[in-house]
């Protein structure tokens, strides 16, 4: 078969996907892994008297769909199917009750699901509050945060499978004593990194919130009253810190209950790390999304949904995640008693906003709400009657009678609990494409990507080259002007029907965004991953707005990302509304001239593991307690390395003899990386020059004082690299929170999960 992948799909196949010798090399042909998946996951009707030929049709059939790119399961499934390990969920939650045996307990299963590739999540809302008395000890509890901090550090140490970082979700329930510090816990991104966090609100909280009156703090030990606290005071906390940095986010935890299909087992108290996936205790899911940018056809000038494509797809592919629960080697028993107890499975989309372009169809119109609407029914519908056949053919979920499908009079059988999910499809979308991730809008027409020696080179979405190209106005000149902001909206000679089409992710209102995620939640069993984006200059009423919304509409939860808003940011490009103030006057510079050394410093000398070895590096301070020179000492270093290392001391004693604050020359020299990176007290250490900007900050400075100014560190050195146009020399947007640890790319904020374009990471 012809299998047609990018340039980038090849890239994240080899780095991520394909199987690899014990030398690190590649082995395997992405066709070689598509029947390798294929083969794994049919394997499963043997279980069910199907033949050797019936088995051998429905391989042909999942390996076309996946070939095609007409369908792709979760990466866990492409990674690990029929390999030893096996492990072929994404998602999974895991109970955290209130004692030190349990908290543990759920630790060690946390690392266990981590190592295997997968992504958890927790509610810590029956830990007790924080100073509780502990009866068996007489000590006080230190609360749902330290704990957090606790599996944070944990999760840092465990690398998933060679493959991927565990990421982890953190939930508490909006009525917990200890709310407050919760959503503050996030707020200066240096701590809880591999979690996202969740406020599980109540319509009770709403309705309080509405009606301007107090609700009750209950410490979950005992039930206890705590005290009244006003709903506007946490909801504009919320409001706050999520304009600050995304997070928290929120989950409207009755309405995720409202849907659970098998109340009698349990409620829902926690999703996976991006918040499409509730599942009760020790559940696991399997995702899959079905490409729409492949199920369209032209008829006459236009492009339609090929509705009976769409209809064989999707039953082939909740065949497919059906199968897949059977063949599923699950990293604890208690995860397989429970996911083989309702089957859920979660098939979703991608490519919705590639779909829209080659309609013709603006992201931010009533037409492709309706048409939101209209193709996710039609999945969900399918995937039932499909979920309905399996049931007929080899029984319904074991669940079935704890669930709201046995009814009295007219029970409906049903092979899986759930079966529609939103999930992000950061990776995957990349090995489909070109495709747009999930049901997101383009995050740019245009962009640049950095490439060796500091060069530029141009993106260009596919889509819209077809078309500039089509219709005569392409040109290598406007697709550079296109780069500097990734929008067309406001560049000239593209036609007026053309901009309509290609909005980006900042183009579209977050009102918008959210009727968006409510269209296609409306035919969610689950929940639907998506991200509202905000402007820089977006105000917290508009945020307030967009939550209000969200729960009116109906949605299950909600994340948001305000452009710029995290401190890591520092790959921004420059924002026109900065192009266009007046110039300062500009005040001559004074000679700056080092100090003479004095006879004798004082000094310190730190002990830090890198990965070319140990480095030793010592900081001495002049008479009056000020930092005066650095020098550095690597093991048996020579050569180029130490001369490097003495360079870099050499530099860094100018800056401080000339009086350059110790801020700025912490934030040149962090997080420079090497390919050697290695691990420090819980810390990854990029480099050398790493590991001395860690060292200088804990000597001379406090995390206070930085924290206050990373924000302005981060502009200057924006400022530091723009080119004579204004526009960074590395000319990424969209949604940038930091730096990829794998590739060195730009971090984007989307789906509700941190993703890097260039080679595939993710955070979740």
């Amino acid at each position: 078969m012809d299998l047609q992948l990018s340039e980038n799909a090849i890239k994240v196949l080899e780095r991520r996907y394909l199987k690899k010798d014990e030398k690190g090399k590649v082995v395997e042909t992405p066709d070689g892994m598509f029947k390798r998946v294929a083969s794994a996951i049919a394997d499963a009707d043997k279980l069910y008297g199907k033949s050797a030929q019936e088995i051998a049709q429905i391989k042909d059939s999942f390996y076309r769909i996946m070939t095609n790119l007409e369908f792709l399961p979760n990466s866990p499934c492409l990674m690990n199917a029929g390999k030893e390990l096996g492990q072929l969920s994404a998602c999974f939650t895991l109970p955290v009750n209130d004692s030190m045996e349990s908290i543990f307990e759920t630790l060690k299963a946390t690392a266990m699901i981590h190592k295997s590739g997968g992504g958890t999540g927790f509610s810590f809302s029956r830990l007790r509050a924080k100073n509780s008395v502990v009866r068996s000890t007489g000590g006080v509890a230190s609360g749902p945060v330290s704990f957090m901090k606790v599996y944070d550090a944990a999760t840092e140490a465990v690398k998933q499978g060679g493959t991927r970082r565990g990421a982890n979700m953190g939930i508490l329930r909006v009525d917990h004593p200890d709310i407050l510090e919760f959503i503050c816990c996030k707020e200066n991104n240096d701590q809880i990194n591999n979690f996202n966090i969740s406020v599980a609100i109540t319509d009770d909280f709403m309705k309080k919130l509405q009606e301007d009156k107090e609700y009750d703090l209950i410490d979950p030990h005992g039930n206890e009253f705590v005290r009244k606290i006003h709903p506007k005071e946490v909801f504009d906390l919320v409001v706050k810190q999520a304009h600050k940095n995304g997070e928290p986010g929120i989950i409207y935890i009755d309405r995720l209950n409202q849907g659970n299909p098998t109340p009698k087992l349990g409620a829902i108290e926690s999703t996976n790390p991006c918040g499409e996936q509730p599942l009760l205790p020790y559940e696991s899911c399997d995702l899959g999304s079905i490409n729409l940018a492949k199920l369209c056809k032209k008829i006459g000038t236009r492009y339609e949904v090929d509705w009976d494509k769409l209809k064989e797809v999707t039953r082939l592919a909740v065949h497919f995640l059906d199968n897949l629960i059977d063949v599923n080697k699950f990293p604890l028993p208690e995860i397989e008693k429970a996911t083989k107890a309702t089957r859920k499975i979660g098939l979703g989309v991608m490519g919705w906003a590639s779909l829209l372009i080659r309609m013709g169809i603006p992201y931010n119109s009533e037409e492709a709400v309706a048409l939101a609407e209209k193709v996710m029914s039609f999945i969900m519908n399918e995937g039932m009657k499909k979920s309905q056949e399996l049931a007929n053919q080899k029984g319904v979920f074991p669940a079935f009678k704890d669930s709201i499908y046995d009814k009295k009079d007219s029970p409906v059988k049903m092979r899986n609990a759930t079966i529609t999910t939103i999930a992000p499809t950061g990776t995957i979308s990349i090995i489909a494409g070109p495709c747009s991730s999930g049901v997101e809008p383009l995050f740019a027409v245009s962009f640049y990507r950095n490439v060796m020696d500091n060069d530029k080179l141009v993106e260009i979405e596919p889509l819209f080259e077809e078309i500039a190209k089509e219709r005569g106005f392409y040109n290598r000149e406007l697709m550079e002007k296109i780069a500097e902001s990734g929008s067309v909206q406001h560049v000239e000679g593209i036609p007026e029907d053309v901009k309509k089409i290609f909005v980006v992710s900042h183009d579209i209102s977050p009102e918008w965004h959210v009727r968006m995620q409510a269209a296609f939640q409306k035919y969610v069993h689950n929940a639907t991953s998506k991200t509202i984006n905000f402007s820089h200059d977006a105000t917290m009423d508009d945020v307030r707005r967009a939550y209000l919304l969200a729960y009116e509409l109906g949605c299950k939860g909600i994340t948001i990302y305000r452009d710029g808003s995290r401190e890591e940011q520092v790959l921004n490009i420059m924002r026109k509304s900065d192009l266009k103030k007046p110039q300062e006057t500009v005040q001559p510079l004074k000679e700056i001239a080092p100090r003479p050394r004095p006879e004798v410093t004082i000094g310190t000398t730190t002990k830090v593991a890198t990965g070319c070895g140990n480095l030793y590096v010592t900081i001495n301070e002049d008479e009056k307690g000020k930092p005066f020179e650095l020098f550095t000492q690597m093991g048996k270093a020579g050569g180029c390395a130490a001369s490097q290392l003495e360079a870099i001391g050499r530099l860094v004693s100018l800056g401080f003899r000339s009086g350059i604050e110790v801020k700025s020359i912490i934030e040149q020299l962090r997080n420079i990386r090497c390919p050697s990176p290695s691990w420090e007290k819980g810390q990854r250490i990029f480099s050398c020059a790493d590991a001395i900007a860690r060292v200088v900050e804990k000597r001379l400075l406090n995390s206070q004082h930085l924290n206050a100014n990373v924000e302005a560190s981060a502009l200057a050195m924006k400022h530091s690299s723009d080119d004579e146009n204004g526009v960074s020399a590395i000319e990424e947007h969209g949604n940038i929170v930091g730096v990829c640890p794998d590739c060195g790319g730009a971090l984007r904020h989307e789906e509700g999960c941190m993703k890097c374009h260039a080679c595939g990471f993710s955070k979740c």
